[in-house]
């Protein structure tokens, strides 16, 4: 289902609940949502469609990717970049870093680790912010 985005800064700056099995159904309106805003829009975190679980959806490649759980446990490179965000207007500045290694969960709950470089790992970076209620 495609969901409204949110814009209240006072919700997007709360941080986000651990997601569980009984969110898949999220992570399905998160990815429709998405896709409704391929054209403007490369990720997504679950609380920009109004729910606090850690979900995010993102291209990876031109390929979606939906992770449960998402964290940074690596990061390296760091450079400044500019962001924009559908919850925002305008762009703001964000320090992100070139390579990152994410622990995450799959669609069944496995654990899973990757690294991402470029634009993916900016992706990331942005929507795990939004998971811990960072906003750009």
């Amino acid at each position: 289902m495609i969901r409204d985005i949110m814009k209240d800064e006072t919700f997007l700056s709360q941080k986000a609940e651990p997601a569980a099995p009984a969110d898949l159904s999220v992570a399905q309106d998160l990815l429709d949502t998405l896709d409704a805003h391929r054209d403007g829009c490369v990720g997504m975190a679950a609380n920009m469609i109004g729910v606090q679980k850690r979900i995010i959806a993102f291209d990876n490649e031109g390929k979606y990717m939906v992770m449960f759980n998402p964290e940074i446990i690596k990061k390296s490179g760091p450079y400044e970049a500019e962001e924009g965000c559908l919850s925002l207007t305008g762009t703001r500045k964000a320090k992100r870093w070139q390579s990152i290694k994410v622990q995450y969960q799959n669609e069944r709950f496995q654990t899973r680790f990757k690294t991402f470089t470029a634009l993916a790992a900016q992706i990331i970076q942005h929507e795990t912010d939004h998971c811990e209620g960072i906003i750009i």
